[in-house]
């Protein structure tokens, strides 16, 4: 279990969605849509990356809320009458985690399928959980994103960074990462991602604690 209260996860998405939101500004980004479960985590964290970007770039965004397994073709819907420059992915939370990687599959095929314009990004959670991986066994998703630039946030535990990488997508579903962007983590963020994220360490913590 996390040692974290429930307080401190929402805390911890604030200061994640605040990287998140500085690096997609990063990427030249000036309208963007987040796609989130509804859950309170994933709100968390959408509200945050939403205030962050706005700030960052001076771009819009919309939040558009998900029900897995009920309203993902309307949402979709709503993506293609807002015609964004990226759609953000930003699948995860207290939601059981096969409940969500489902619904984030239906919502990239209905997303290829409506042609929804832009770039996609994807959130680490569903990204660890091999949802994208799930995703592009579906040859009509592998073409819709081939076609447009693809990201992921990732957190390398070993150096207490936030990277933005590009995914090159092979024909058969295949993909590599190529790192664009990296953000330091804060001491007070490497705690909080230690005690949530069991059985992982996070060097700059430790290598800050030594330095005191």
């Amino acid at each position: 279990m996390p040692l974290t209260t429930f307080e401190e996860e929402i805390y911890l998405r604030a200061l994640t969605g605040r990287l998140v939101g500085k690096a997609i500004a990063g990427l030249g980004v000036n309208k963007l849509a987040v796609v989130a479960p509804k859950n309170i985590i994933c709100s968390s964290i959408a509200a945050a990356t939403e205030a962050t970007f706005i700030e960052v770039s001076g771009g819009v965004t919309r939040h558009f809320m998900v029900e897995p397994d009920v309203n993902e073709e309307e949402v979709v819907g709503r993506l293609v009458e807002f015609a964004p420059q990226a759609t953000l992915l930003q699948f995860g939370g207290e939601t059981p985690i096969e409940v969500v990687k489902r619904s984030f599959v239906k919502t990239l095929k209905v997303m290829a399928d409506r042609k929804v314009p832009g770039d996609v990004v994807v959130h680490v959670r569903i990204f660890a959980a091999k949802g994208l991986d799930e995703a592009l066994k579906y040859e009509e998703v592998r073409s819709y994103l081939k076609e447009r630039s693809v990201c992921v946030y990732t957190v390398g535990f070993d150096e207490g960074k936030i990277y933005v990488n590009k995914v090159i997508i092979g024909d058969d579903g295949s993909y590599t990462l190529e790192k664009l962007m990296e953000y330091q983590v804060t001491l007070e963020h490497a705690d909080l991602l230690n005690r949530s994220i069991r059985d992982r360490r996070i060097t700059f913590q430790e290598a800050q604690v030594a330095q005191q």
